[in-house]
């Protein structure tokens, strides 16, 4: 080992290290000052932020907080080695960059094939293609195909319960233009728990594993089965849930594969796991992170040498999270969702457009899609760090707290007889939809903001209008969005609207000067228009009014202004505040209150049907 001679210019030397115990107290001054007292961890506590599934995100990280007792950053591996935490392959997506996969939903072969061409020759790497019922006939897949390059784009197939029908389709076009069967990629989308958590069928294992022994067999590029977690993301699963799901989904798949003769590390190579990317960085890198792991010990446990293959993760940007209203907004999220997935070591990214949620995409849309992902690798050069995300102790504190969340979700679904039982007998539902009623309650109140929903709307913004999208099946989970309940009275708003040629109005009364007003001003404007009900200087042409000015003013004058509303015909009186006792006043907007249900009741009062 060479020594460096001292040249004095060694860097904070002479500054002692600080601690922990020095930070708290600092957050104490600061507490203090803002009117709380607590002292010591209870302190730090006051600034932590709670997650879903117990989990909660801590103002400060240091190298004790990297997991269990002793698991040290070291202890993780290296990529593309056991439990590959730190990614899939050693190389991580440094060589080429993550497979960019386009999604394609439409029914008409030739407007598919249309797309498809255009998004190949424009940066895209492999195809996602809805099959069936949903999309492109199975017949029609050749012409759908038509012109692509079938030993250059790996295609992964969306098919539902046709699954076994769109695959032999596929096969056979493999064939018919001569594809090497050792060239041809993707996965053929065979997935009956999936498709029963969509729909509430129930089919067989059978076709699945046959089109596994056949892929294992005769396409060694293929895989035969994905493991689809969005069913689950999509009804309003927290991210253990959507782990622990995806787990019970591949070990039952890896017993019916097993039963059926195939070597355990053989069945472990027929499936991909599919996972909601959101704009929730850290949480979407931890949960790509957490679920390597927790695969890495279930191929362990099952007698897979060495660890087994690594999990092979397609993640898709969350349909979830994606609002109708200000839908350019959904860039951003997409944005943040594309850079997680990449950071967090997905093989495959999807980035849904931005106008996913209205219908079938334009051009300029799937262009936007596309361009994220090879935006953050040609020109933000993301690719290139191996895992950049390694060594942060957040993260990597936040990785194996979520991994233990999951994995007990996952030994739950087991106690409850596996995946398949858990879905007959209601438990992942109901399990799911709590958790989803806890966020909507978070919603509600705006602690999760939607900007250009819930924050920020803009009521004479132009609408955005796309061709519907085919009917989906149904039956199964539900879908849910975060956006639906403001979405619902802004329908109301709408109908109004085109009822009568104006919008629902609340006049806002501003007290006192501009200094004294303007944040509780822009504070009620804000709130109100989440729900399509329009600010108005007039009081003449509301029902509804808002006082909107300083604690120390609403002493002086609320009263007085509120029952002057009153005689002049308005017949619901709020002010922007915390609720106090003031006569006239009939409820109170503030921080934190249940803006759905105010909202709602407003409409109500004006006659909104």
């Amino acid at each position: 080992m060479t020594v460096l001679p001292d040249d004095g210019l060694s860097l904070a030397a002479e500054f002692p290290d600080a601690t922990h115990e020095q930070w708290q107290r600092l957050v104490e001054g600061v507490l203090r000052k803002s009117g709380k007292d607590a002292s010591g961890t209870a302190a730090e506590e006051a600034l932590s932020t709670a997650l879903e599934d117990e989990l909660t995100a801590r103002p400060l990280y240091t190298a004790g907080d990297t997991g269990d007792p002793g698991n040290t950053p070291a202890d993780l591996g290296y990529p593309g080695f056991a439990p590959y935490v730190r990614g899939g392959r050693p190389g991580g997506a440094a060589a080429g960059g993550w497979d960019v996969r386009q999604r394609h939903a439409r029914t008409e072969p030739d407007r598919t094939n249309e797309a498809v061409l255009a998004d190949l020759e424009n940066g895209v790497t492999s195809l996602w293609l809805t099959v069936g019922a949903s999309g492109v006939p199975v017949d029609a897949l050749a012409a759908a195909l038509d012109g692509v390059y079938l030993d250059l784009a790996p295609v992964a197939l969306d098919a539902g319960g046709e699954f076994d029908a769109a695959a032999r389709a596929l096969l056979r076009l493999y064939e018919e233009r001569g594809v090497p069967r050792e060239a041809a990629r993707g996965n053929l989308g065979a997935d009956p728990l999936g498709h029963t958590a969509r729909t509430g069928e129930v089919i067989g294992m059978d076709g699945a594993v046959e089109l596994a022994r056949l892929c294992d067999r005769d396409w060694p590029g293929l895989r035969a089965l994905v493991v689809d977690a969005m069913p689950y993301h999509e009804a309003g699963a927290s991210a253990a849930q959507e782990l622990g799901a995806s787990l019970a989904t591949g070990v039952a798949y890896l017993r019916a594969l097993t039963e059926a003769g195939l070597p355990v590390d053989a069945a472990c190579g027929q499936l991909e796991f599919r996972y909601a990317a959101t704009a929730d960085q850290f949480l979407t890198i931890a949960k790509l992170r957490a679920a390597r792991r927790l695969w890495a010990r279930v191929a362990e446990v099952s007698g897979v040498p060495d660890g087994g293959t690594a999990q092979l993760q397609h993640a898709v940007t969350s349909p979830v999270m994606m609002s109708r209203r200000d839908p350019y907004v959904n860039m951003l999220r997409t944005t943040l969702a594309c850079l997680a997935a990449g950071v967090g070591g997905a093989e495959s990214v999807t980035v849904l457009p931005f106008d996913h949620a209205l219908g079938l995409p334009d051009a300029f849309a799937r262009r936007i899609a596309r361009n994220t992902s090879t935006v953050l690798l040609e020109e933000s050069h993301l690719a290139r760090v191996i895992d950049p995300a390694g060594g942060s102790w957040y993260v990597e504190r936040l990785t194996d707290e979520l991994a233990h969340a999951a994995w007990s979700f996952f030994q739950e679904l087991e106690r409850a007889g596996g995946q398949s039982a858990a879905l007959a007998s209601g438990f992942a539902a109901d399990r799911i939809a709590a958790t989803w009623q806890d966020r909507k309650k978070k919603l509600a109140r705006r602690r999760e903001p939607i900007t250009g929903v819930s924050e920020f709307p803009n009521l004479a913004e132009k609408p955005v209008t796309r061709e519907p999208v085919p009917a989906t099946p149904a039956g199964g989970l539900p879908r849910v969005r975060r956006d639906e309940a403001y979405e619902a009275l802004r329908a109301r708003s709408d109908a109004h609207l085109a009822a009568t040629g104006a919008r629902p109005k609340v006049h806002l009364a501003a007290l006192g000067p501009a200094a004294a007003h303007t944040a509780r001003l822009s504070f009620a404007a804000n709130l109100f228009q989440a729900g399509g009900i329009e600010p108005a200087d007039d009081p003449s042409e509301a029902v509804v009014a808002c006082l909107c000015s300083s604690d120390a003013l609403y002493e002086e004058q609320a009263e007085a202004v509120a029952l002057e509303l009153k005689s002049a015909g308005v017949q619901r009186v709020f002010l922007a505040g915390r609720p106090g006792s003031y006569a006239g006043v009939d409820d109170y907007v503030f921080a934190g209150c249940d803006a759905v249900a105010v909202l709602s009741s407003v409409l109500d009062h004006i006659g909104v049907a």
